[in-house]
């Protein structure tokens, strides 16, 4: 199926062109930088698990992680947004972790498990308090 365009939509210029392979480039940057990430996370997992540790999930390091995160960003890309994307890449590596623990060992400590690999519950947003009559 062809992509419509309304009408007086031209063809893309050059400068989208330029600007979109520019992005391309930098895709395939983050998505090199995410395995890289994930190979470090399982490397974490080894190590954790070499050390006795028989949990995968360490939310202490995880808020430090995403509060240096919060730090780093300068914006225009809104706090929520960023954070909401590392929570989700943490939930990943943590999914793999788990899994490779399984690989290795044939077995996970279950319940910590099953935890570490659910994503988090939303925090409860304040509600507004009625307006007064």
């Amino acid at each position: 199926m062809s992509e419509r365009r309304v009408p007086g939509d031209g063809a893309d210029t050059a400068e989208l062109k330029r600007l979109r392979r520019r992005i391309d480039a930098l895709d395939r940057r983050i998505v090199a930088l995410m395995s890289d990430r994930a190979r470090l996370g399982l490397a974490v997992g080894e190590a954790k698990s070499a050390a006795g540790r028989r949990g995968v999930l360490d939310a202490n390091r995880e808020r430090e992680v995403l509060l240096r995160v919060a730090m780093a960003n300068p914006g225009p890309l809104p706090q929520s947004e960023l954070l909401a994307v590392y929570r989700r890449l943490i939930l990943a590596t943590r999914r793999l972790e788990v899994s490779e623990r399984r690989r290795r060992t044939g077995r996970v400590n279950d319940a910590p498990a099953r935890a570490a690999t659910e994503p988090p519950k939303p925090e409860p947003q304040p509600q507004p308090e009625p307006a007064a009559e």
